[in-house]
């Protein structure tokens, strides 16, 4: 099992110090993360946690999945590797990394 976690549903005001003092109930962290909106500077109400192994990311998961912190239900879940973002428009713009296949019908 992976060790870094994501952990859903914080409360805005959460603290990196505070999750931190939250996951080392159940073993060493590595590292926490709260990313920020890239437009507002604010927490986007989620976060990774990155256990020391295996076994404390299981520990933290039994014991915090559900936790209620302010007030509301932590999901936390093994992290899952970023999906690569295509363009704005939706779809790849590049033919030759689309399997070489262009649209070939006109547009007028």
């Amino acid at each position: 099992m992976n060790t870094k976690l994501y952990v859903g549903n914080l409360p805005f005001s959460t603290s990196e110090a505070e999750l931190r003092v939250l996951f080392q109930r159940v073993g060493n962290v590595r590292t926490v993360t709260i990313p920020l909106d890239r437009e507002t500077q604010r927490p986007r109400g989620f976060a990774f946690v990155e256990m020391e192994t295996p076994d404390e990311a299981s520990a933290a998961i039994r014991a915090f999945n559900g936790h209620l912190m302010n007030g509301r239900p932590l999901t936390v879940n093994a992290a899952r590797p970023m999906e690569p973002r295509g363009n704005s428009f939706g779809r790849e713009r590049n033919p030759a990394r689309n399997g070489g296949h262009r649209r070939n019908s006109n547009r007028w």
